[in-house]
């Protein structure tokens, strides 16, 4: 896909496009554009509604470039007795893999099991049996108890002296950020809208219904309205505050959690596959190897700060580090051998009286006296279902207006990526061959798997020009003109979080090539002295905000 052919992946044809469907309405407007949004635009659209997302900041700015990076069933919701959400989620794992094998990839997890542990053998046995069952889990990929010996081989770091065994069982690993990019994508494709940096500031009202939104454009710093028959608030975090725009909230409100994750250097904690370990206060931790890098999380602790500047703080961090030398006490780990960190918020259904950990994963949906559609709540997982939930009462409402019929939800079928995979068998095969091609460039080892990861085939644009010269500044430049080209990339923070995922993974290539990624925008977009400043600021701000930890002043 070339986004040069919907005209607004620059300054100018932005401002001829944004007038020109200006003067059209839309059947539907979603407000959001994190994996929520992006799902929905992309049901929307593969069913036949003309469709307008609209995001303030980047394409997955919030909860969708922060989270766990996991398409897991959430296993821990069978002991809160949520089976209808463990059975749902479960499923659609499965699912999301087949539609992206580069995206969202096997991996299996340790569960060690220990003396005094939150679980027992007999207990972890039977709940992991029943997550197979209700996830529809295929028979090689299904659970297997392990002894502790069976254990400590898996994982050598861990500590044989309170070891009593394991499970073993299957999830998948994702980058939720570019999930939501290759969705927004395939959603253009089937002739959606998309707009980041395009924020709602209000409502259009034809008697006492919403029929539009107004905008203001922070790329072309200009105002616009934009009609539709429905809109849809998917904004995560920020849901209460769009509802806040037409009316009162009513009894249902978010309750905002925040998830701290840590990222060491591999060799810091040198894990032999993933693991989810419980800690002494009775919470369960993720630590997942990827590539040079090992990341952990997360906590879950009550958030009512700015949502837009969510950041791990000392304690945050001191938490996890402790968690780690707790499970794995002969890596000795500081907080001083953190490269980076990231803190995304939860968008939960407050219930009264129950604690961040207990707060149920479900999604919702909210409908406002004057016709504004919301959802919240949710797992990354379900985003797919959730689109479809929303997209089956837009077509019911069209239905009893006596306008479209729409067919039903078939995103299932719909594969994400440029000339997809089929399966990750092919990905695999793909990954050894790119391995040789790279062998021959200065480029380090893992960068096959980073580009494939990332990109999927796409990545054939992004070296095709390589040779013995090829270095990493090299991959960095060839990376962003494939992302001005392709993935409506604004900014210098945009390509380095969430297109890249380097600000996170890799920091030490955030600061080692910021200039020269900052100077190849701005003569690409001819910025002026201040619009210079403000992608140097966005970025540095982006870059304090994952060390923010390390200047913290809060008492452990």
């Amino acid at each position: 896909m070339n986004l040069d052919q919907h005209r607004y992946s620059d300054n100018l044809n932005r401002q001829q496009f944004l007038q020109s469907i200006n003067k059209q309405t839309f059947d539907l407007i979603i407000i959001g554009g994190g994996i929520t949004g992006a799902g929905i635009a992309l049901d929307a659209s593969a069913r036949g509604l003309d469709v307008l997302l609209l995001e303030q900041k980047d394409f997955a700015f919030g909860t969708s470039s922060r989270s766990t990076k996991l398409i897991h069933g959430g296993l821990r919701y069978l002991k809160q007795l949520e089976f209808a959400l463990v059975a749902q989620v479960g499923r659609e794992r499965a699912v999301v893999h087949q539609l992206a094998p580069h995206l969202v990839i096997p991996e299996k997890l340790l569960m060690p099991l220990v003396k005094g542990g939150s679980y027992g053998r007999f207990g972890t046995s039977i709940g992991l049996k029943v997550y197979d069952l209700i996830a529809d889990v295929k028979k090689e990929d299904r659970r297997v108890m392990l002894s502790a010996e069976e254990t400590k081989e898996r994982e050598p770091l861990l500590d044989e002296n309170d070891l009593e065994g394991g499970g073993y069982y299957a999830e998948y690993r994702t980058d939720d950020a570019r999930l939501t990019i290759e969705i927004i994508k395939k959603a253009i494709e089937f002739g959606a809208v998309c707009l980041n940096y395009a924020e709602v500031t209000g409502f259009e009202y034809r008697d006492k219904d919403i029929s539009g939104v107004k905008i203001k454009d922070h790329i072309l710093d200009a105002s616009f309205t934009f009609n539709a028959d429905y809109i849809v608030n998917a904004c995560g975090p920020w849901v209460d505050q769009v509802r806040s725009k037409v009316g009162p909230l009513g009894e249902k409100k978010l309750h905002l959690t925040k998830g701290v994750h840590l990222v060491l250097d591999y060799n810091k904690l040198p894990i032999q596959q993933s693991l989810y370990f419980d800690i002494p206060d009775g919470r369960m931790i993720f630590a997942i190897p990827r590539g040079r890098i090992t990341y952990v999380g997360t906590t879950d602790t009550n958030y009512n700060g700015d949502k837009g500047k969510v950041r791990a703080e000392h304690a945050d961090v001191a938490y996890l580090i402790d968690a780690i030398n707790e499970t794995f006490p002969s890596v000795n780990l500081d907080i001083s051998d953190v490269e980076s960190t990231w803190a995304g918020l939860r968008p939960l259904i407050h219930q009264e009286g129950k604690s961040p950990s207990e707060l149920s994963r479900k999604d919702e949906v909210f409908e406002s006296e004057n016709g504004l559609i919301s959802i919240a709540g949710g797992k990354l997982t379900g985003y797919r279902k959730m689109a479809e939930k929303i997209v089956d009462l837009v077509a019911k409402k069209m239905k009893k207006a006596d306008k479209k019929e729409l067919k039903a939800c078939f995103t299932q079928e719909i594969k994400l990526g440029q000339d997809a995979f089929n399966n990750f068998k092919e990905v695999e095969i793909y990954t050894q061959t790119l391995i040789e091609k790279l062998s021959m460039t200065k480029l380090e080892k893992g960068t096959a798997d980073y580009l494939v990861y990332n990109y999927g085939k796409g990545l054939e644009a992004i070296i095709i020009d390589i040779d013995t010269s090829f270095d990493e500044a090299s991959l960095i430049l060839a990376e962003l003109k494939y992302c001005l080209k392709n993935e409506l990339l604004y900014s210098s923070s945009d390509y380095f979080n969430r297109r890249s995922g380097r600000l996170y993974f890799n920091i030490h290539t955030v600061l080692k090539h910021k200039k020269l990624v900052h100077d190849f925008l701005s003569n690409h977009y001819s910025w002026n002295e201040n619009q210079q400043k403000q992608d140097r600021d966005q970025l540095e701000d982006e870059i304090t905000n994952v060390l923010h930890f390390k200047n913290s002043k809060a008492t452990v």
